[in-house]
């Protein structure tokens, strides 16, 4: 271009942060020219998302530019990808040559051009479209299709379904070809003037669905229907696709969901596919002949077309389902009156008894049955009553069976005539069900009855087949055979207790009323080796298929133990035992002694344990905290570890302070002190805390320089307590991994939430007698947070993270229950001033939603693109960084739109707030996730003469602990506060206002922050507030944490907590996809 282009001109036009980024395009090769003069340029920066750039030189020698982009009235500067074409046409300039256009190939040879052209299409040909599915985020025409069901007939009686396509009322003319192309992602000519292509059309789901599963019938239909006949190219008709039965149910859930689908029949047309139960319109009529005999006449048939192969029978469009037998019937039926000359079928005289006695049962499930009088007088129909009488005799099963017929008695097994009378229609269904029954349990037979020689058919029979004759039959046993069935209510049980000499041992024993011990063992060796059975010595067969040893049987694969050893009484540590107690899912099955009972209350109520409280604490401590204190004692007193989960504010500290008061003398006598290991923020506060109430213990911190530290480790041997923070630990590791503690408390616990990091590998090897976690938050976003810590601190409680992954979560509520103790501040501090919560919807202003509607489009696309194509996991961060710029447009697009000179609407929100709090004496904490955004309040705040403190991750901990005095203490009414720096660990009740200005994923994490103000020693009501940009992300942020915080409680609490963390279709949900 004939004008000369200087990097300081492109930072002009486009701004420094524009600039950085265009250079990034521009060296990442992404800048393409498709057009290059004197006086233009045009060129397109090429990524997920291509964006075409234009550059043109004015008479005055100015640049005119243009993108493609999305832009704002108020950005006033060019943005990332002109800058990357500037930058690169200045890079051409300095090297003096012209940059290369995509259109400028002229080959002469043709094999070079044909090379060349296929080479293109290799590399930069987009992956073809194979379905025509719309997108949430669609720039294709939706198109309309309507699916047109039939039957067709494919033979004598019988008919196929075949299905018919119009596409934006354009009849498809070639279905299967249609079909093939949607697969190959082809296009097809429909019409002179209609051609589809799936790049520039698409179809609704629900249509969609319906096509990609008829393209799989496709391959189906031709071998199906050579299957029924040699003709089989007859039957293809270019426009309809034949639907093999095996196909049709899966097509039928699909179609019933299409907006436009209907269904013709016999020259009319229905809409909708409509499923019903329905009586057959069918009526048989009996009557007599001109000659001898009767004949059968069929009213209603003509109207119903038969889909045996489907089991349906189709009338005024509607779908009857049938049985299958019942269908195959009608169809035969139905091919017997197909000639029009037909239409009675003659009945022989001779032939009226078995036709009545045979064929008018099965008649009358068709439709209705009319008799002449004369018939009806002659045919007796009553009810069929069948009893079978049971007997042993020799080690043999004896069965006789009758079918009685109020006074007729008709052994199945005798071929007798009956006696001569009005002839009786009997109920062959029904005997047939039982005659099977007795054949399919192997029982062997005579003229006389049944018998049966074989303890497991026996079982078998008496157990399983019986349940289900009594439901067909009467049953009379004798004696003998009713003893061989186990009838006593005796259910076995598995007993448990703690041993007396060894009180955290468990012993397992197995009982059963009724059953003698001796008989015990060999019990559970039958159940060990799975056997369905077990004779008891007076004969008796004692099911082991009940659910209660199905219980015992998963307990015996759980221990793993030999039945000696259930029977003998099996002893193991408690932790095991309470991993056995998982292993079955109905704990009726245990029987819980007294002793064990003991042991679970003393867990769940320490209160009762009589350990002595510290003097020096005695006084300020609160019931609820004597209880924490105690149940800390009675889980070092059985060697286990566990979580202090205290709902924040409730004193945590204290009772942490407490328990080593408890211990002091025997922390001095071992020099073994006590190790506390907290976020470093909290470091200066422990201290604070144990100057506060033991002012006699011996502390140290130890942090600084490595030579600092190094110093306070030699004294660390002097002293009662260690605190250190979790980074030095890391630093220091080698060091405190050779130290011997007398217990460790880990405060902010979820720092090693994750398993796989270096803290997480550093807090396992410290050496201590009793390990302690405290947090408020044990579980944030997954389960496997709670699997960590209780690695950490009690690693016996649980095996790998793969047999944890494998419990459910009542198993794991159920597994950390005594040793997770967990207290909300609404159950045990009524005198807590009540904290009133708020959402102050805020809409956004025209400029943030123009931006905002622009970035969720493309994050959108994007985030579409990476579902589809199962890589959310590796693209979850780009994804999570789109999601943060949308919260930051909803906080303030000057968080990062470089020259923005627009306001955001929460910003005024919040000045009109503070100026409400300001006339009302109100004393503020303000919390936010961006720093950014704190510093463009606080500069507001300095513009209004409002004095504020300001704490953030750099803050020193000295500080901090400075700061929260000085603001209690009644210093400045404003304290804007980083969310995650700030948001645990610390104490300022003299605020009553809470601001959350961003919301964060996780409600715990904002409740953490509120409860900063709402804690102990809050005397004035505590207001928070939380300000969402109406229909946004944050709308939708607000939804997902009233979610998480119905399913926190499910594991945690007494009630049981738990949450997941940020899935596939909480994204979904949040970006509405």
């Amino acid at each position: 271009m004939n004008i000369q282009i200087h990097q300081k001109r492109i930072k002009e036009m486009c701004g420094t942060v524009s600039f950085k980024r265009g250079d990034s395009f521009y060296r990442a090769g992404k800048v393409f020219f498709d057009y290059y003069s004197p006086e233009r340029c045009e060129a397109s920066v090429k990524g997920t998302e291509d964006f075409y750039v234009t550059v043109d030189i004015e008479e005055s020698g100015d640049l005119r530019t243009s993108c493609s982009c999305p832009t704002l009235a108020s950005v006033r500067t060019d943005c990332q990808h002109i800058a990357a074409v500037l930058l690169a046409i200045y890079e051409h300039q300095q090297q003096g040559t012209i940059p290369i256009v995509q259109s400028d190939e002229h080959v002469d040879s043709s094999t070079k051009k044909t090379l060349t052209t296929g080479l293109l299409t290799l590399f930069r040909d987009q992956p073809k479209r194979k379905s025509g599915h719309q997108l949430h985020f669609e720039n294709r025409q939706v198109l309309e299709v309507n699916f047109l069901c039939k039957p067709v007939k494919v033979g004598k009686g019988r008919n196929l379904l075949g299905i018919e396509m119009e596409i934006g009322h354009v009849k498809v003319e070639n279905i299967r070809q249609f079909l093939a192309n949607i697969t190959e992602g082809k296009q097809s000519v429909l019409s002179k003037t209609f051609t589809f292509n799936s790049n520039h059309h698409c179809f609704q789901k629900e249509s969609d669905d319906v096509i990609q599963h008829l393209a799989h019938v496709l391959r189906d239909e031709k071998m199906y229907v050579s299957t029924m006949t040699d003709d089989f190219d007859d039957l293809f008709s270019p426009d309809q696709l034949l639907i093999p039965p095996s196909s049709w149910e899966v097509l039928l859930s699909l179609l019933v969901k299409t907006p436009l689908v209907k269904m013709a029949n016999k020259g009319e047309v229905f809409e909708g596919l409509v499923l019903t139960e329905k009586i057959l319109p069918l009526k048989f009529t009996f009557g007599p002949s001109a000659g001898r005999g009767y004949h059968l006449r069929i009213k209603g048939l003509d109207h119903l077309t038969v889909l045996d192969s489907y089991h349906f029978v189709l009338y005024k469009g509607k779908f009857i389902r049938l049985e299958e037998t019942d269908c195959k019937r009608l169809a035969d039926l139905k091919e017997m009156l197909e000639d029009p000359k037909i239409n009675q079928i003659e009945i022989p005289l001779e032939q009226i008894d078995y036709f009545i006695e045979s064929v008018v049962p099965g008649l009358k499930k068709l439709g209705e049955v009319e008799l002449p009088q004369n018939l009806s007088n002659s045919y007796r129909t009553v009810p069929l009553v069948a009893k079978l009488y049971l007997d042993r005799l020799k080690n043999r099963l004896l069965a006789g069976l009758e079918f009685q017929y109020e006074n007729i008695v008709i052994n199945p097994l005798e071929n007798k005539e009956l006696q001569k009378g009005p002839l009786l229609i009997r109920d062959v269904e029904k005997e047939n069900q039982i005659l099977q029954l007795m054949e399919e349990s192997s029982f062997a037979s005579t003229d006389s009855g049944y018998f049966l020689h074989n303890e497991e058919l026996e079982y078998e029979f008496l157990y399983h087949v019986v349940p289900k004759l009594q439901k067909l039959v009467q049953i009379y046993a004798t004696t003998a055979v009713r003893n061989r069935i186990f009838k006593e209510n005796a259910i076995p049980k598995i007993r448990i207790k703690v041993k007396k000499e060894r009180t955290n041992w468990l012993e397992f024993k197995f009982d059963m009323d009724s059953i003698p011990q001796k008989q015990i063992k060999e019990l559970l060796s039958a159940l060990e080796e799975k056997r369905k059975y077990y004779r008891l010595r007076n004969g008796a067969l004692l099911s082991l298929e009940t659910r209660e040893f199905e219980e015992i049987q998963r307990f015996l694969q759980a221990a793993p133990v030999q039945a000696e050893d259930l029977e003998a009484g099996l002893n193991v540590p408690i932790v095991r035992g309470l991993k056995l107690l998982d292993s079955v899912e109905d704990h009726s099955t245990f029987t819980l002694e007294e002793s064990f009972r003991q042991f679970l209350d003393t867990i769940h109520n320490p209160s009762s344990m009589k350990f002595g409280v510290p003097e020096l604490v005695e006084p300020i401590l609160r019931d609820y905290q004597v209880q924490g204190y105690k149940w800390l004692k009675t889980l070092a007193g059985y060697g286990f570890g566990g979580i202090l989960a205290d709902d924040m504010g409730l004193g945590k500290t204290l009772q942490s302070i407490t328990y080593i008061l408890s211990v002091l003398p025997l922390l001095r006598k071992n020099k073994h002190p006590i190790l506390i290991v907290c976020p470093a923020s909290l470091t200066y506060n422990w201290l604070s805390e144990i100057k506060k109430f033991a002012p006699g213990m011996q502390a140290v911190i130890i942090d600084g320089s490595k030579s600092e530290r190094a110093a306070q480790q030699k004294q660390a041997s002097d002293s009662d307590v260690v605190i250190t923070s979790y980074p030095l630990l890391r630093k220091d590791i080698m060091w405190y991994e050779k130290q011997t503690y007398h217990t460790v408390f880990f405060d902010e616990a979820q720092a090693f939430k994750n398993p796989i990091t270096q803290t997480a590998r550093a807090v396992k090897r410290i050496q201590a007698d009793y390990r302690f976690a405290l947090t408020g938050t044990p579980v944030e976003n997954s389960l496997e947070e709670l699997w960590s810590i209780f690695h950490v601190v009690f690693p016996d409680l649980f095996q790998g993270l793969k047999e944890y992954s494998r419990l459910t979560r009542k198993q794991i509520a159920r597994r950390v229950r005594p040793f997770l103790l967990r207290r909300l501040k609404e159950d045990v501090l009524a005198e807590l001033p009540e904290k009133i919560e708020s959402v102050d919807f805020v809409e956004l202003l025209p400029e943030q939603k123009k931006l905002y509607g622009a970035y969720l489009a493309k994050l959108r696309h994007d985030t579409l693109k990476h579902l589809d194509k199962d890589t959310l996991r590796k693209n979850k961060i780009k994804i999570l960084a789109g999601l943060t710029r949308l919260r930051q447009i909803c906080c303030h697009p000057g968080l990062f739109v470089d020259g923005y000179k627009g306001s955001s609407a929460k910003f005024a929100q919040l000045l009109r707030i503070m100026e409400e709090s300001k006339l009302a004496g109100r004393r503020v904490l303000i919390f936010s996730q961006f720093t950014k955004m704190l510093q463009l309040i606080g500069r507001e705040m300095a513009i209004q003469g409002l004095p504020f403190f300001y704490l953030d991750g750099h803050t020193p901990s000295e500080e901090r602990l400075e700061l929260t005095n000085r603001f209690n203490e009644g210093e400045r009414d404003l304290f804007l506060i980083s969310l995650k720096a700030g948001g645990t660990g610390l104490n300022l009740t003299g605020a009553d206002t809470v601001i959350l200005y961003d919301l964060w994923w996780n409600p715990a994490v904002e409740e953490q922050a509120a409860d900063r103000a709402h804690r102990i020693g809050q005397t004035n009501i505590v207001q928070v507030i939380k300000l969402v940009a109406k229909g946004t992300i944050e709308e939708k942020m607000n939804e997902l944490q009233e979610k998480k915080r119905e399913l926190i409680d499910e594991i945690i609490d007494s009630k049981d907590k738990g949450t997941s963390s940020l899935t596939e279709e909480d994204i979904r949900e949040i970006l509405m996809i």
